[in-house]
């Protein structure tokens, strides 16, 4: 599936199923409106999957995985090598995704989308390399415009596979990227126009004197690049990542599917940012699982206007916010389906007249 046969074959769900939702969930016993985000979260799923009864038992997570020039830079506190490190220990089962997303009954995957490094044919990975590690982009564009519509159309392919049977009927986003966190944030600059001082964090643990490095950075990229907001692939070729592009396929390509989508933290929000510009209505299938303590985090969920769903300063990527929010999204689906109304229990004359 190219990428614009997935931007045209995105509808808006049909509202039928979420006003019904809405009118069940006004009626159950108990005072409207008092489960808060869970009622928001079921009325939406329930809007997508057409029914009251949504079931969602096969979720998949898949943590897109990259490399960036720009670690030369010095951006982060680890080398470019740990990225194919961690994405060893995803296969191996070992890594904080793994373990929350078997608890979440999630199915884990990796993704190499441009990973400096040669992984074995035969390892349980999507093989979607375009290129290993993007250019460094303070320096030159991360990437050519069809290296960044490659690894759109990549996210959108692996979507595909995973509709197969069994199928997926809720799909999470992460990543895993050494330095990812300066593109990302390059990305809601990019769209925002905020000063990059209020949208840069600390990554993976910088202190201030590299902080504010981190910071001239972005800001020399910018300059140098001139990202156009209204060219959302042109942004991710001139700044972004290639595991950044795989995520805004996967969001897009769920989009087409009618496959509700959550993402993870600040790389996965960036990802799912950039499917958003391309292709607006995805938005109606977007859930967002926590806020990042990582600045820029706020600022892409707020461009977005997605509520996300928990708040518990995470800042680790992977896809384990995603792994812990469908937790939230399930127990949403049996709030809907299970709560008794009023008149289901012969409570008479309890609700607002």
């Amino acid at each position: 599936m190219k990428l614009q046969e997935a931007v045209e074959k995105i509808i808006l769900p049909d509202n039928t199923y979420e006003k019904k939702a809405a009118r069940r969930l006004d009626e159950q016993a108990r005072p409207q409106g008092s489960l808060g985000m869970l009622e928001e979260t079921a009325r939406r799923l329930a809007g997508i999957a057409g029914t009251l009864d949504v079931c969602l038992n096969r979720k998949v997570i898949v943590t897109c995985a990259g490399d960036h020039g720009v670690t030369a830079e010095g951006v982060s506190l680890f080398p470019q090598e740990v990225t194919a490190q961690m994405v060893y220990n995803f296969i191996d089962g070992g890594a904080s995704i793994n373990v929350l997303g078997r608890h979440a009954g999630a199915l884990v995957q990796a993704a190499d989308l441009g990973v400096n490094h040669e992984f074995e044919p035969q390892l349980p990975v999507f093989h979607k390399k375009i290129a290993k590690g993007t250019g460094n982009i303070r320096r030159e564009p991360a990437m050519s415009r069809d290296q960044a519509v490659s690894a759109i159309e990549a996210g959108i392919s692996i979507v595909e596979k995973l509709a197969e049977d069994p199928g997926v009927n809720l799909l999470g986003t992460g990543d895993m990227g050494i330095g990812n966190t300066t593109p990302s944030t390059a990305v809601i600059a990019a769209f925002s126009g905020i000063n990059v001082e209020k949208l840069t964090g600390r990554g993976t643990g910088l202190d201030d004197k590299a902080l504010a490095h981190k910071i001239r950075v972005i800001t020399d990229s910018l300059a140098f690049h001139k990202p156009d907001p209204k060219d959302p692939v042109g942004v991710l070729a001139k700044v972004g990542g290639f595991e950044i592009g795989g995520l805004a396929g996967l969001v897009i390509g769920a989009a087409a599917m009618g496959i509700p989508v959550i993402c993870d933290g600040l790389i996965a929000t960036a990802g799912a940012l950039i499917a958003c510009e391309i292709a607006p209505l995805a938005k109606s299938y977007l859930f967002t699982s926590h806020r990042s303590v990582e600045a820029g985090h706020r600022f892409m969920i707020e461009h977005l206007g997605i509520q996300p769903l928990l708040d518990l300063g995470l800042r680790l990527g992977e896809g384990t916010g995603a792994a812990l929010a469908m937790e939230i999204m399930d127990a949403s689906t049996r709030v809907l389906a299970e709560i008794k109304t009023f008149e289901e229990v012969a409570i008479k004359n309890a609700q607002k007249k």
